[in-house]
C-alpha cells in the first residue's frame, strides 16, 4: 500500500493524540508494537509513512511516552521473549488492573449518582467515530479488545482555558495577548507573545513563544494566564524552526535537572509515598529524598499540602517559600472565629 502519509491532514490536538494512545494501549493484552501504533493511532497515523522516513514521528512518540508517565498512567514496555535487546520488538502496553480503581474503594449513593452524571457526557467520547476507527484499526492487525471500551473517562482531555485558543493561534501563526502572573508578582502583566509551540511538562502545559515587547523567547504556564487569550489582528508571523518543540522541551528538562530540593519525610507518610516515587536520590534510613523539579512556586505549594509530613533541607529559598504558605494558612484560621 502507499504511504499513509497525507498533505492537507488537519491537525489533531495533543491531547486528542494522547488519548488516543492511551486507549489504543488499554485496549489489547499483549500490547502494540511502536511500528503498529504509528501506522494505526490517530495522531500519528496521518504522518505515518510506509516506506519509511519516520524518525520524527518516532521522536513524537518517545515524548509522548514520558508526558503519560508524568501524569501517572503506568505505561510498560515488554520484551519479546524470542528477541531480547531488540527495541524495535518492543511492545507497549498499559496494565489494566493498574489503571483501575483499587478494589476496596466504595461510593456512596450520591457518589454514584454523580459518577452516573459524568459516564453521561463522557459516553459518547467513549465510542466517537475515532475511537471507533481505532478499534477497528486493532482488530485488522488481529488485536482484540478484551472489552467494550465505554466507561474509560479521557482524563488527558482536561485542559487549561487558554489552550484552545492558544492552538488556534498556533494553527494561524498568529500573535496574542493576555495578562500573565508570574510568581511574586501582585497584578499580572499584558503579555504579546508569537506563538511558537504547545508543550506539556511535568504533566502542565506549557506555550513557548517570543515574547514580542521583551524581544525574545519565553515559556508561560498556563494556568497562570489570567482572564481570555486574545487574537492580535495582522499578518501571520514568519515560521518557527521545525524543531522549536524539542528546544522548548530540553530547556525546561534542564532547568528541571538544574533544580535540586532535599526533603526529609516521615516515614509511613502520604509524602513518603507520593514524593518517594519522584526522586532522584532517596536515603530511606535517613528518611531524606531528592527531587528535581522546573518550577519553585508549584513544588512549594504542594509541599505546604503535606503539613508536618515534609521538612524542607535545602534550598533555603524553597523552605521560605514553604514557610510563607504555612504561616498564611495559620493567619487565615486565626483570623477566622468559630460558626
Amino acid at each position: 500500500m502507499a504511504s499513509s502519509k497525507r498533505s492537507g491532514e488537519p491537525r489533531i490536538p495533543v491531547e486528542d493524540r494522547l488519548f488516543s494512545l492511551v486507549l489504543a494501549l488499554l485496549a489489547t493484552e499483549t500490547g502494540l508494537l511502536k511500528s503498529e501504533i504509528l501506522s494505526t493511532v490517530r495522531g500519528y497515523a496521518e504522518r505515518y509513512d510506509a516506506r519509511g522516513g519516520n524518525a520524527n514521528l518516532e521522536r513524537q512518540f518517545e515524548r509522548d511516552k514520558d508526558d503519560i508517565r508524568d501524569l501517572g498512567i503506568p505505561l510498560e514496555t515488554v520484551e519479546s521473549p524470542d528477541r531480547p535487546g531488540d527495541n524495535q520488538a518492543l511492545r507497549y502496553r498499559i496494565p489494566k488492573g493498574e489503571y483501575d480503581l483499587p478494589v476496596d474503594v466504595r461510593f456512596t449513593p450520591d457518589e454514584l449518582a454523580l459518577l452516573g452524571l459524568a459516564a453521561e457526557v463522557w459516553r459518547e467520547a467513549s465510542l466517537s467515530a475515532d475511537s471507533q476507527r481505532a478499534l477497528t484499526k486493532l482488530r485488522s492487525l488481529g488485536i482484540e479488545p478484551r472489552e467494550p471500551v465505554i466507561g474509560y473517562a479521557p482524563r488527558l482531555r482536561v485542559r487549561d482555558a487558554a489552550f484552545e485558543p492558544i492552538r488556534q493561534a498556533l494553527d494561524k501563526r498568529q500573535r496574542v495577548r493576555f495578562r500573565y502572573l508570574k510568581p511574586g508578582e501582585r497584578e499580572p502583566r499584558l503579555r504579546t507573545v508569537e506563538p511558537y509551540a504547545v508543550v506539556l511538562h511535568e504533566g502542565r502545559w506549557h506555550l513557548h513563544g517570543r515574547d514580542v515587547d521583551a524581544g525574545a523567547g519565553r515559556t508561560f504556564l498556563l494556568s497562570r494566564i489570567v482572564g481570555e487569550v486574545q487574537a492580535v489582528p495582522g499578518a501571520p508571523f514568519p515560521p518557527p524552526p521545525a524543531d522549536i518543540q524539542d528546544r522548548a522541551l530540553a530547556d525546561l528538562q534542564a532547568l528541571r535537572l538544574a533544580n535540586t530540593a532535599d526533603l526529609s519525610v516521615r516515614a509511613g507518610s502520604d509524602a513518603e509515598v507520593r514524593l518517594g516515587k519522584r526522586a532522584a536520590v532517596a536515603d530511606d534510613d535517613a528518611g531524606v529524598i531528592r527531587l528535581h523539579y522546573t518550577d519553585a512556586a508549584i513544588l512549594a505549594d504542594e509541599l505546604a499540602s503535606y503539613g508536618p509530613e515534609v521538612r524542607v533541607l535545602a534550598p533555603a529559598s524553597l523552605r521560605d517559600a514553604v514557610r510563607d504558605r504555612l504561616e498564611a494558612v495559620a493567619a487565615a484560621h486565626r483570623g477566622g472565629g468559630a460558626a
